[in-house]
C-alpha cells in the first residue's frame, strides 16, 4: 500500500540536520507499517520496540539517560545491533513509556548519529499529561487516512492517478465518470488501511462496514481506558452527537446539539482530548483573512471526522447509497462532501478555517497556501451560484477564489472550480 508520507521520512533520513522524528496519527491509520516498511526497505536493520505493556523498557528508561546504556539494552531487546546510520530505532506506541520520550532529547543532543522514529496513537493526548516533550529536540510529521489519490493507488488504479498529477484537465474531464464513481466509493470506504485493504482484496461493502464498525468499537473501548473519568461522559457524548452536528444547514459546532441546555465550557476538554487524539478536526471561524490565520479566529468552530468512511459508517449509510448516481455526495445536507474536502486539505498540508459574516453568507474553508490566503466553498448540490464567494469577494478582494464541485476543472477569471477528486492536488 503506497503512502505519500514514505517520501517525506526519505527526506528526513538524508537531512544533514536530521533529528529523532515523531511520527503521530489516529489509531489504527497505519503508523506502525509505515514506520516497518521504512526500516525493511532504507536501512540495513531495524531495531522496533513495541513500548505497550513493556515493563523492560519501563525500568531501561526509569535509569540515567546515558547513550551506550540505553542502545546496550534496545539489542538485548530486540536482538538487534544498532549502528549509527545503518539502523532505524523505532519506538512504537511510545506514549506508554514518557521517559522514552524525553530521552529523545539525549539521543540528539548527544547521539546525532542515530536515527529514530518514535510513533503512538495518542502521542498528542500524552502531551497534555505531563509528558515532556523534547521540544527544539525533535521533528514531527502526522499520518492520516489514505487520501483520494493513495486509494486509488491501493486499488490498483495508478494510471487515474498520475492522469490526476499531470493536471491535464481536457483529458481528465474524459474519464470524469470513473473518477466520481470512484470517488463515490471512497465516500463509503474510506481511507482506513484495513478499510481500504478487504475493499482491494474482496470487493465486499459489508465487510467493508464489518472492519468500520470494529475500528469505531475500538476508538470506544480508547475512551474508557485513556480519557480522564471526569470527562469520559462529555466526550462520549460529543462522539455519539458528531452526525447530529454535520446534519445541520450550519455546521457551527453547538453545545445544545450534544446536550440541552449545556455550554461550549463544558465541552472544552472533550473537544481537545478527541483533537489530540486525532479522531477529529476542529476548524475554526476567521474574521478577517489575514496572516496570520490563526490570530484572527473567533470562539466559533466546527468539527469534521477523522474519514469520511467511518463517518458514513458512524452515520449508518447503507451501501444501496452507491447505487444512487450522485446521492451519497448530498448526504446530510453535503457533510460527506465537506467531511472529505477537509481531510483533502489536511492531509496536503492546508490547515483550513472557514468564515462566515454576520448575515447568512458562509465560506466552507479559509486556508493559507504559499504566501496567500484562498477562499474554497465545497459544493455538493448541482447549484453552482457561489453567493458566499461573492460576498467575501467583494469583502476582501482576494485574488482567486475557488470552488469545488461535480463540475469539470474551469477558470473564470475571479474564480476557479477545480473537480472535487481532484480539490487535494490543486497547487496555486
Amino acid at each position: 500500500m503506497k503512502r505519500y508520507a514514505l517520501d517525506e521520512l526519505i527526506k528526513w533520513k538524508t537531512s544533514k540536520r536530521r533529528k529523532p522524528l515523531i511520527l503521530k496519527g489516529a489509531r489504527q491509520v497505519g503508523k506502525t507499517w509505515l514506520m516497518k516498511y521504512f526500516g525493511e526497505n532504507y536501512f540495513e536493520n531495524m531495531a522496533y520496540i513495541d513500548f505497550y505493556r513493556n515493563e523492560r523498557m519501563k525500568k531501561l528508561f526509569s535509569g540515567d539517560f546515558e547513550i551506550r546504556r540505553l542502545i546496550e539494552g534496545l539489542q538485548a531487546e530486540t536482538h538487534e545491533k544498532i549502528s549509527p546510520d545503518k539502523t532505524l530505532i523505532v519506538f512504537d506506541e511510545v506514549q506508554e513509556v514518557p521517559l522514552a520520550i524525553s530521552s529523545l532529547k539525549y539521543f540528539y543532543e548527544n547521539s546525532p548519529e542515530y536515527a529514530i522514529i518514535a510513533g503512538g496513537s495518542l502521542l498528542g493526548v500524552a502531551s497534555h499529561k505531563g509528558v515532556s516533550f523534547p521540544v527544539g529536540k525533535v521533528e514531527f510529521a502526522n499520518l492520516y487516512p489514505l487520501n483520494f489519490c493513495e486509494f486509488l493507488e491501493a486499488i490498483g488504479e495508478s494510471e487515474l492517478v498520475r492522469l490526476l498529477m499531470k493536471k491535464d484537465w481536457q483529458l481528465i474531464a474524459a474519464f470524469k465518470s470513473k473518477f466520481i464513481d470512484y470517488l463515490r466509493k471512497y465516500y463509503f470506504i474510506g481511507g482506513m488501511p484495513e478499510s481500504v485493504a478487504v475493499y482491494s482484496e474482496d470487493r465486499d461493502y459489508i465487510a467493508v462496514r464489518k472492519v468500520q464498525e470494529e475500528i469505531l468499537t475500538a476508538y470506544n473501548e480508547d475512551f474508557s481506558k485513556h480519557v480522564p473519568s471526569g470527562d469520559l461522559a462529555q466526550v462520549r457524548n460529543v462522539w455519539n452527537n458528531i452526525t447530529r452536528q454535520l446534519a445541520r444547514e450550519k455546521k457551527r459546532f453547538s453545545p445544545g446539539i450534544v446536550k440541552k441546555n449545556s455550554r461550549l465550557k463544558d465541552y472544552e476538554n472533550a473537544l481537545q482530548w478527541l483533537t489530540d487524539a486525532g479522531l477529529i478536526y476542529k476548524v475554526e471561524q476567521i474574521s478577517i483573512p489575514s496572516i496570520p490565520l490563526k490570530n484572527y479566529t473567533s470562539s466559533a468552530f466546527k468539527i469534521y471526522f477523522l474519514d469520511v468512511g467511518l463517518l458514513s459508517c458512524m452515520a449508518e449509510l447503507d451501501s444501496k447509497v452507491l447505487l444512487e448516481g450522485a446521492a451519497i455526495f448530498k448526504e446530510f445536507k453535503g457533510s460527506l462532501t465537506e467531511n472529505y474536502v477537509c481531510q483533502e486539505l489536511i492531509n496536503y498540508g492546508k490547515k483550513p478555517f472557514y468564515w462566515s459574516s454576520e448575515a447568512t453568507a458562509e465560506v466552507g474553508f479559509v486556508f493559507k497556501h504559499n504566501s496567500n490566503i484562498y477562499p474554497l466553498e465545497a459544493k455538493a448540490e448541482e447549484n453552482l451560484k457561489a453567493k458566499s464567494l461573492k460576498v467575501y469577494k467583494e469583502k476582501f478582494k482576494p485574488a482567486l477564489c475557488l470552488r469545488t464541485s461535480m463540475k469539470d476543472y474551469r477558470e473564470e477569471g475571479w474564480l476557479t472550480n477545480i473537480p472535487l477528486y481532484a480539490i487535494g492536488l490543486w497547487e496555486e
